[in-house]
C-alpha cells in the first residue's frame, strides 16, 4: 500500500528569542490521508499557523524546526534541500496563506503572476497557462475572469485578493493543500463557495487538505478528522462528528459551548475562563489545568496522549466519562 499523503510525526518547532525559548509546536503528530481533510483548530496562539509553515519549511529565523519528522507521501521533507522544496511548494504542495498579500505580488497584473505560477511547474504554452489562470478565477467565484486577470492587486477588495491567492494554490491540483483560516475575510456566501470548490477537488483529484480555523462551523461541515491544539500540543484528535458530538477534552468542550449558536437567547455567552498560557512560561504539566473545571493534584504531571475509543486521542487523565461510555 502507498503510504499517506502527509504523515507528522512528533514535531517540534522552537523560537529562540532573548526572552526564552518559545515551544510554538510541542510534540505534534497527526496523519491526513489521500483524499481526507483534517480540520486543525484551536485559540489564536495555540500553534496551528507554525504547525502549518513547518510542514512547508516556512519558519524564519529565530525559529526552527528541532524535532520529529514531516513525512510527505513517504518522504521526510525536513531533510530536502531549499531546492527540492522550491520544486515541491506551489506544485505538489500548496499554501493559502491567511493575508493575500503574502500571495501576490502588489506591482504585478494577476495573469503575470497566474501564468509564471503554471510555467514554473508544466511544460505548456503561455496561452494554455492563461487558460488555466481564467479557469481557476472562474472555479473561485470571480466574474469576468479574463477582465479581471488584466488587473493588479490594488484593484481588487480584500476578500477578491483572497480569491485570487486560493485560485493559485489550485492551479496544479496539488496532492496537499495547508490552508490558514483563507475564508476569515470573505462573506458567507462566497466562504461557502469556496469550501464546496475544496471538497470537490478533494473527492476528484484525491487531494489531502489541512484547513487551520478558529471556526468550528466551517470544520464541522468541511472535514473529515479534526485536531485541536492547544499551548502547542495536539490535545484532541479524532473523526469531526465523534469529536464535535461527544468531546473527550475539557477544551474542547469548552470550545463548543462558547459558540454562540449554543446559548439560549436571553442568557450570558459561555466561555473558557482565564488566559493561554505564555509559550515563553507553561505550567507543569497539563498547560490547561489553570483554566479547567475538572483540574486536579494529579494534573501537574504531564498526561499523556492516549486513545480512549477506537480512533479517539485525548491528551487528559480523566476526559468526559460520557464519552468512554458511549
Amino acid at each position: 500500500m502507498s503510504p499517506p499523503t502527509l504523515q507528522v510525526r512528533n514535531l517540534r518547532t522552537h523560537f529562540f528569542t532573548r526572552a526564552g525559548v518559545v515551544r510554538a509546536v510541542d510534540d505534534v503528530s497527526f496523519t491526513v490521508g489521500r483524499g481526507r481533510v483534517l480540520g486543525l483548530v484551536g485559540e489564536s496562539g495555540s500553534g496551528k499557523s507554525v504547525t502549518g509553515f513547518s510542514i512547508l519549511g516556512l519558519v524564519d529565523p529565530p525559529g526552527r524546526i528541532v524535532g520529529g519528522q514531516v513525512l510527505f507521501q513517504g518522504q521526510d521533507l525536513a531533510t530536502l534541500s531549499e531546492e527540492a522544496m522550491r520544486r515541491l511548494r506551489g506544485n505538489r504542495i500548496a499554501m493559502i496563506f491567511q493575508d493575500p498579500m503574502m500571495t501576490l505580488n502588489p506591482v504585478l497584473r494577476i495573469d503575470t503572476q497566474m501564468i509564471e505560477t503554471v510555467l514554473a511547474h508544466a511544460k505548456v504554452s503561455r496561452e494554455e497557462a492563461r487558460q488555466r489562470a481564467r479557469d481557476a478565477l472562474g472555479q473561485v467565484g470571480i466574474p469576468s475572469p479574463e477582465e479581471r486577470l488584466r488587473a493588479y492587486p490594488h484593484q481588487f477588495s480584500g476578500g477578491m485578493r483572497q480569491r485570487v491567492a486560493i485560485a493559485i494554490a489550485l492551479l496544479h491540483k496539488p496532492d496537499l493543500i495547508v490552508a490558514d483560516e483563507p475564508t476569515t475575510a470573505l462573506d458567507v456566501t462566497i466562504q461557502g463557495q469556496i469550501l464546496a470548490e475544496a471538497q470537490k477537488l478533494c473527492a476528484e483529484s484525491g487531494t489531502a487538505l489541512i484547513w487551520i480555523t478558529h471556526d468550528l462551523s466551517v470544520v464541522a461541515g468541511l472535514a473529515d478528522d479534526i485536531a485541536v491544539m492547544y499551548a502547542g500540543k495536539v490535545v484532541e484528535q479524532g473523526p469531526v462528528a465523534e469529536v464535535l458530538d461527544a468531546p473527550l477534552h475539557p477544551y474542547t468542550v469548552g470550545l463548543i459551548g462558547s459558540v454562540p449558536s449554543r446559548n439560549r437567547r436571553g442568557e450570558p455567552l459561555r466561555q473558557i475562563p482565564g488566559m493561554t498560557p505564555s509559550l515563553l512560561n507553561l505550567p507543569a504539566g497539563c498547560a490547561f489545568r489553570a483554566r479547567c473545571p475538572r483540574a486536579e493534584a494529579r494534573c501537574a504531571e504531564p498526561p499523556p496522549f492516549a486513545e480512549y475509543r477506537p480512533g479517539r486521542f485525548a491528551r487528559c487523565i480523566h476526559p468526559h466519562g460520557e464519552a468512554i461510555a458511549a
